[in-house]
């Protein structure tokens, strides 16, 4: 009987880590998934040249290499990771209708996707702390925010998400996936993953929980705060024409934060509260979860950062002398 049962577990651990998982594209429109794929491709080219021009311009231009741009090329780093690890995947299904993922892959997927959301509430919360000492404490500015000392975050904000999310990834290989094997997004993500297990997965649930409270639960609370002590600086300022100017330079990172958080928010209350809601609701709200910042983030920075139009209109010009 004993051998039996360690057959059993054998035979489990072997499963899982041969099985295969099939992805879905968008429920009930399969027939139109080349059609879909056109817009697709547009906000992945547009996220990941966008992204990538804002890390050029950053890391050329000298009158940019501040504290508020490193930070700045922090985001577009994440933001292009983000749309790396779906990209394969999505596009696969879209263009070639290829569906199959092994499990060791979707973990490999479900990792990165997860480690690059979290990395990108961490930079959000340091944008936060960058624009809270620029404004409440500007002469001491450069003294705080040191290169050394925004490399360390940095690297905090790696280390950070890869610490937390390791274990998240070994609970999940613990499980057996005995029947369905259908997922119900175009990549891997931890609750639609652990929904198909046929084991106990209370734990797995839990300390899911945890990290999302862990993660961007605490970011967003300390963002918040920022927010309070950066508005009541502002306030203490006696002109109204400085007062407006201090702000609005808080107007773009306020744009990222809210295009980060409500899909973010949406898409993990829809997983775990929205059992009755149509099949296409999840798959929307993960397409905009994982697409809209990565497209929005270089087009709000442009636009309402005077410095980035300008380093940007810079680079077209020289580009253009020299054709």
């Amino acid at each position: 009987m004993l051998q039996t049962k360690k057959n059993i577990h054998i035979m489990s651990v072997f499963h899982n880590s041969t099985s295969t998982f099939l992805l879905t594209g968008i429920p009930g429109l399969e027939w139109a998934h080349a059609w879909i794929s056109i817009p697709f491709c547009c906000l992945y080219l547009t996220a990941l040249s966008g992204n990538t021009l804002i890390l050029f311009v950053v890391f050329t231009e000298p009158s940019l290499h501040e504290p508020m741009y490193y930070f700045l090329s922090m985001l577009s780093t994440t933001d292009i990771g983000l749309c790396v690890s779906t990209l394969v995947t999505v596009l696969g299904i879209f263009w070639l209708n290829v569906r199959e993922i092994s499990f060791n892959a979707c973990l490999s997927q479900m990792f990165f996707i997860h480690l690059f959301t979290f990395m990108e509430s961490s930079v959000l919360l340091a944008m936060a702390f960058d624009r809270f000492v620029a404004i409440s404490n500007p002469l001491r500015y450069a003294t705080i925010l040191t290169h050394a000392r925004i490399a360390q975050i940095g690297l905090a904000v790696a280390t950070r998400g890869t610490v937390i999310l390791t274990p998240l990834v070994l609970l999940l290989k613990r499980l057996s996936f005995c029947h369905n094997h259908v997922l119900h997004h175009s990549y891997c993500f931890h609750p639609d993953v652990m929904k198909l297990s046929c084991s106990d997965t209370k734990i797995n649930s839990a300390f899911g929980l945890t990290v999302i409270i862990s993660t961007a639960g605490v970011d967003s609370f300390f963002i918040l705060l920022s927010y309070v002590l950066i508005i009541r600086s502002v306030l203490r300022i006696a002109s109204p024409v400085e007062r407006k100017k201090a702000f609005s330079t808080c107007i773009s990172h306020l744009c990222a934060v809210a295009i980060f958080y409500i899909p973010l928010i949406s898409l993990s209350f829809v997983h775990r509260f929205g059992k009755h809601a149509p099949p296409f609701v999840p798959t929307l709200i993960a397409n905009v979860y994982l697409l809209i910042p990565p497209v929005m983030n270089p087009i709000i920075y442009s636009v309402k950062t005077k410095q980035i139009q300008k380093a940007v209109l810079k680079l077209v010009c020289s580009k253009g002398t020299h054709i």
